[in-house]
């Protein structure tokens, strides 16, 4: 009788420590967990919207960069975390081509996580070298396909940004290009710079201040529309690919399992950090904008995640490229 008074004693406890916990969060500091390198695009999205987000939540969040493998690796740390609150996760698109880039992951991208929002989604823009031959997006096609043997197209590593981009565009082309991997944005935007490599596709959030400063050629936009910061780069249909569309869409995360109070309490920070003025006003510096507040949501980006990685499987088969 004792033992099932103590065993009842027990559950009790936990039942109600569960709730209390959640109601008591956040009462220390939370990792926001960015799998790639500091200073890239991701991380910059990271960072701004940490600041409010702290305020909000009466705690620091803090980044922090957890680099390699395409972002598994900090994605991995994340899945396999306590599923407190105390360690998120933003990720760009590569949550969603993991899936299939990786053959090999101990982890499930449209599975082992909990939803909390989609955060913004970032054009791409298509780059080059100062003096690279082609001065339009037409002229890009048709002199990488004239040249196709010898010209060069960069990317910050498989599974990245970029490195997808550069993927579908030579896709579109039916062209296959000599590709540069580097390990991260920030060395390729360096060498680009240097004109070491002819042009790659990257993120607003990394491109716009070189185009701005006239150190890169711009060719086109990959949104729908016109970026503000850029208004005089053309999108990819007015420049001749219209079938051509692709946007890096961020998302956070926490682990599966995570209690729906704490849930509740990050997706209201995080709706709260994107109608900062602060931050709208740094996204629209970089060319891009926060999502509709009924995209920050955990419902929109679970649902986002799951039709993105129906999206991309077909396109990473077909182009056999895996990363493992």
């Amino acid at each position: 009788m004792n033992r099932r008074r103590l065993g009842l004693g027990v559950l009790a406890a936990m039942a109600f420590a569960l709730p209390t916990a959640a109601q008591d969060y956040p009462n220390r500091v939370i990792t926001m967990i960015v799998p790639f390198a500091a200073g890239g695009p991701t991380d910059t999205v990271a960072r701004l919207i940490a600041d409010p987000m702290s305020k909000t939540l009466g705690q620091q969040v803090i980044v922090e960069n957890v680099g390699g493998a395409g972002g598994t690796i900090g994605a991995g740390r994340v899945a396999k975390a306590d599923a407190d609150g105390y360690t998120l996760l933003l990720h760009h698109i590569g949550q969603a081509t993991s899936a299939t880039l990786y053959r090999s992951l101990d982890y499930k991208p449209g599975e082992d996580f909990a939803g909390i929002g989609l955060v913004t989604d970032v054009p791409m823009t298509f780059v080059a070298r100062g003096d690279f031959e082609a001065k339009s997006m037409p002229e890009l096609v048709a002199y990488a396909k004239s040249h196709k043997d010898t010209v060069t197209v960069a990317n910050a590593g498989i599974g990245s940004a970029s490195h997808l981009c550069g993927m579908l565009f030579m896709s579109s082309i039916g062209t296959p290009l000599t590709t540069v991997p580097y390990k991260g944005t920030g060395p390729a935007m360096n060498d680009l710079l240097g004109g070491v490599f002819d042009f790659m596709c990257d993120q607003t959030t990394n491109t716009t201040s070189q185009i701005k400063a006239g150190k890169i050629k711009v060719y086109a936009v990959t949104s729908e529309k016109r970026v503000p910061s850029l208004p005089d780069v053309p999108t990819t249909t007015e420049a001749g690919l219209p079938d051509f569309r692709i946007g890096i869409w961020h998302g956070l995360y926490a682990p599966k399992g995570t209690p729906q109070p704490v849930i509740d309490k990050l997706q209201a920070a995080l709706q709260g950090a994107l109608q900062d003025p602060n931050v709208i006003a740094r996204f629209a510096d970089l060319g891009t904008e926060p999502v509709a507040l009924d995209q920050a949501t955990p419902a929109a980006l679970d649902a986002h995640l799951k039709a993105e990685i129906a999206k991309w499987q077909p396109v990473i088969q077909a182009a056999g490229i895996y990363a493992d």
